[in-house]
């Protein structure tokens, strides 16, 4: 068994076809089928159940497959450790933000990074705060961009804060309340609304603020999407709440206002500690010379 009939295994239970298995290693099918078959006699079991037009893993395979990734992780992480050992940072890393980050430039960040350690591979996943933390904390993400209301807390990672910051009303420009320097929450919970889903960390920013100053208001839209919620309001449909450093400028046919009590939010990096690799510890020191530092910064 060595670690190329590995990978192998591995494309073809995660695309469930040889065909396609062997495009995405680059190589011929027949070659591969012909690994994953030496591979099965050599243990004495079938890995897949298999016809001309279905592929599947055996329950013998199902329990191979977890094993199979780790040791093809851990080969992985071996060679970057040499790497890095001798100077040279390389190996995957993989970052998820919320859609509204304002705190970093994240692609003048993945730019540095990327010039500075050319063999480091970087991948970008979107998603909410919560969940997000969530990745980060079972490791299937090195680090993640959160926006929190203020006085919640990312819990079980690294916690390093990059900014604080008010939500606006974003306004059609054509809205009766669009030509005023500030607008009292009070007012604003007269409008309709389009918001992020309910339980989300954006939505919580916005229902928290209301039920502080104990107003009640009519959310009609909710969309995880950031452009939908603006095409809403666009349109006239609905307001919203965005945080200010995100939504200046609004975009044509929008305006934004201060809010008097508007909902309040924290910008953090997280990461894990548990073993992180050469490729997120290059990241963070990079990260260094985009964000300040402030005295948040620490485990959670």
């Amino acid at each position: 068994m060595d670690l190329q009939q590995l990978r192998y295994v591995v494309a073809v239970a995660e695309t469930r076809s040889f065909t396609r298995a062997a495009e995405r290693c680059f190589v011929v099918q027949s070659a591969l089928s012909h690994q994953v078959a030496r591979l099965e006699r050599e243990l004495g079991i079938r890995l897949f159940a298999r016809t001309s037009r279905r592929v599947e893993l055996t329950q013998a395979g199902e329990a191979f497959l977890p094993a199979a990734r780790e040791s093809l992780a851990c080969a992985d992480r071996a060679v970057t450790e040499a790497a890095a050992a001798t100077g040279e940072v390389r190996g995957r890393l993989t970052v998820g933000v919320i859609p509204t980050v304002a705190a970093v430039d994240i692609p003048d960040l993945f730019k540095d990074v990327r010039d500075r350690h050319p063999r480091v591979r970087i991948a970008l996943q979107t998603g909410a705060s919560d969940t997000l933390t969530a990745r980060v904390a079972a490791g299937d993400l090195d680090a993640a961009f959160l926006g929190l209301p203020e006085g919640v807390l990312p819990r079980g990672v690294q916690v390093r804060e990059l900014a604080r910051d008010r939500s606006v009303a974003v306004l059609p420009d054509d809205h009766p309340l669009a030509g005023q320097s500030l607008i009292p929450l009070a007012r604003l919970a007269e409008e309709t609304f389009a918001d992020f889903p309910t339980g989300s960390p954006g939505r919580a920013q916005s229902d928290m603020a209301f039920a502080a100053a104990g107003l009640q208001r009519e959310v009609a839209f909710e969309a995880s999407a950031v452009e939908l919620l603006l095409r809403l309001v666009r349109r006239g449909l609905a307001v919203t709440l965005l945080p200010r450093m995100f939504a200046r400028p609004a975009g044509p046919g929008l305006v934004t206002v201060p809010v008097t009590d508007g909902p309040r939010r924290v910008e953090y990096l997280v990461w894990s500690d548990f073993n992180p690799t050469p490729a997120l510890r290059a990241f963070l020191e990079v990260l260094d010379r985009h964000a300040p530092r402030t005295a948040a910064d620490g485990a959670q």
